[in-house]
């Protein structure tokens, strides 16, 4: 399994881009999936690139943006400046949000428009060559199950695929186990994080994640949550291809992701096979 760190969760701190690589680096971590505001705030100029970050053996596997579905006269240009961003840093994926309601209190205008606007940018990025992951996330017509499925049917295109959120899947009130089996091979990636428990999963709704005032009570790390990975893990352990990205929004940044990426090598890394016994 690839592992990433996701720069999001510096978004209230002051360190630089090279400071993260070296740590992402020295603490095993493989890629740095970027937030799309801190890859546009990049200068071109910079040295800290993506040709710098591969020399480190890090890669950029994923720009993660908020794509603006319900307006037309913006979604090209933003789209198309997404995709740039992805080219220059080597990332063959883009991550975005279906829409901003739930699936359950969409119009039908609503949805119309939300898979109209998914399936012009999936046309875009697949003219740059890139993949647009749609996140299971509530709020979203990508909120259970049920309406990641039907999303997927009606947007109906090759370069539409999923960023599988496991916690949010939970959320959703379905198995991430038997989601990632009806999803596959529709999923190109995963993000990782847990929550103290379910009536506290409120704390990842956006205006609290990004607001520097914002409450962490019920942000914990990816073994200590009301969600359990083991079986979940066993599975992504028998699929080294894949790519994940630990996902922290609380405290302690450095601490969290390092003691997390050690859990989650030991808990994923393939068994040895038994001697045989001596005859």
């Amino acid at each position: 399994m690839k592992i990433s760190l996701c720069t999001i969760s510096f978004r209230h701190r002051l360190i630089g881009l090279k400071d993260i690589a070296f740590w992402a680096r020295d603490n095993g971590f493989q890629g740095i999936e970027l937030w799309a505001i801190h890859a546009r705030n990049q200068s071109p100029l910079a040295i800290h690139n993506a040709q710098w970050m591969a020399a480190q053996g890090l890669s950029v596997p994923m720009i993660s943006d908020y794509l603006p579905l319900h307006d037309p006269d913006l979604l090209r240009s933003c789209t198309l400046a997404l995709c740039a961003q992805a080219r220059v840093w080597g990332a063959p994926k883009m991550r975005t949000f279906a829409g901003q309601q739930a699936s359950a209190a969409a119009t039908p205008d609503e949805r119309r428009q939300t898979i109209r606007a998914l399936r012009e940018v999936c046309t875009i990025a697949a003219g740059h060559g890139l993949r647009l992951l749609v996140e299971t996330h509530p709020g979203s017509l990508a909120d259970t199950l049920p309406s990641t499925c039907d999303l997927i049917d009606a947007v109906n295109h090759d370069a539409l695929m999923i960023n599988f959120d496991a916690l949010h899947v939970w959320e959703g009130g379905n198995d991430p186990v038997e989601a990632r089996r009806i999803l596959l091979p529709r999923i190109a990636h995963y993000h990782l994080k847990n929550v103290s428990s379910r009536d506290r999963l409120g704390v990842f709704a956006p205006n609290n994640v990004y607001s520097a005032a914002g409450t962490r009570d019920g942000m914990v790390p990816l073994f200590a949550g009301a969600y359990d990975y083991s079986e979940f893990l066993a599975v992504l352990a028998q699929d080294p291809g894949c790519e994940a990205s630990l996902e922290w929004f609380g405290d302690a940044v450095f601490q969290t992701l390092k003691n997390d990426i050690a859990q989650l090598r030991a808990r994923t890394r393939p068994s040895l096979p038994k001697a045989a016994s001596a005859v």
